[in-house]
C-alpha cells in the first residue's frame, strides 16, 4: 500500500467517496513540511491546492489597513482549510503560518474540482465544512471585538474541539501556552491566568502542553 493510499484513507472527507472517487483523490495527493514560523502562504498568494494539516498547527491570519492583525482560525491534525479560495480560483486573502513545524497534505485544484463536479460524498463534506468555518470566522470578528482575553482562549480552545471540523477529535489537544496565545492574539502570561481559571470552574485540566477538555460546548460559548 502506498504512502499516498493511506494519505487518501485517512483524510476525513474520503469516508463518503466512492472507491474510484478515492484512487482519484490519491493521485492527486502531495505533502510538505513547514517549519516552525515559516509562511505557507501570504495574502494575495495564488495555490493550486486545498491543504489540509496531517501533523502540526497552522494560523490562518490578515493584517488589517490599520495594521491591525486578526486570527480568523486554528487548524490542526485532520482539519482542512481554503477551500473557497479554491473554488473560486482567487488569491487567498488571508496569511497562514505554521505554529509549530508542520506537514501539510495537498490536494491539487484540478483534482479538488474533478471531485466537486463529480463526488455527491465529496459535496456533502463541502456544504458541512464551509458552513461550519462560516459561523467561526463570524463568531471571531465578534469575540476579537467585544470579548475579555479568557473568552478568547476559551473560544480559541473549543475550535480543536468541533466534531465537524474534526470528528476524530479526542478530549485532548497538545498544545503549548504560546501557541494557543498566538492564536487568541494574547500573551502566554495572559494564557496562563486564563487557564487557571477555566480550570477552576471546572471546564478544563491544564498540564504542561496539553490540555484536557471537560466541557468544549461551554468553552465555545464562555463570554466572561
Amino acid at each position: 500500500m502506498s504512502i499516498k493510499k493511506d494519505i487518501a484513507a485517512d483524510a476525513i472527507w474520503s469516508v463518503e467517496l466512492s472507491d474510484d472517487e478515492r484512487e482519484r483523490a490519491r493521485r492527486g495527493l502531495t505533502e510538505r513540511l513547514f517549519s516552525k514560523g515559516s509562511y505557507i502562504c501570504h495574502r494575495g498568494d495564488r495555490l493550486d491546492h486545498w491543504t489540509g494539516v496531517a501533523e502540526g498547527l497552522i494560523k490562518i491570519s490578515a493584517i488589517s489597513a490599520a495594521g491591525k492583525a486578526m486570527t480568523f482560525a486554528g487548524v490542526t491534525d485532520g482539519g482542512w482549510f481554503g477551500e473557497g479560495s479554491v473554488l473560486k480560483g482567487e488569491p487567498r486573502q488571508y496569511d497562514v503560518v505554521a505554529i509549530r513545524d508542520t506537514r501539510l497534505t495537498m490536494l491539487s485544484r484540478a483534482t479538488f474540482m474533478w471531485l466537486f463536479e463529480n463526488s455527491t460524498g465529496f459535496n456533502r463534506f463541502l456544504v458541512r465544512q464551509l458552513n461550519e468555518r462560516m459561523g467561526q470566522f463570524i463568531a471571531t470578528i465578534e469575540y476579537d471585538r467585544i470579548l475579555g482575553p479568557n473568552a478568547r482562549v476559551a473560544r480559541n480552545l473549543s475550535w480543536f474541539f468541533n466534531r465537524t471540523l474534526y470528528p476524530r477529535a479526542g478530549n485532548a489537544i497538545e498544545i503549548s501556552q504560546e501557541e494557543l496565545g498566538l492564536l487568541a492574539g494574547v500573551s502566554r502570561q495572559v494564557v496562563n491566568r486564563a487557564l487557571h481559571e477555566l480550570e477552576d470552574e471546572g471546564l478544563l485540566k491544564a498540564e504542561h502542553g496539553r490540555i484536557t477538555v471537560v466541557d468544549a460546548e461551554a468553552l465555545s460559548r464562555y463570554d466572561s
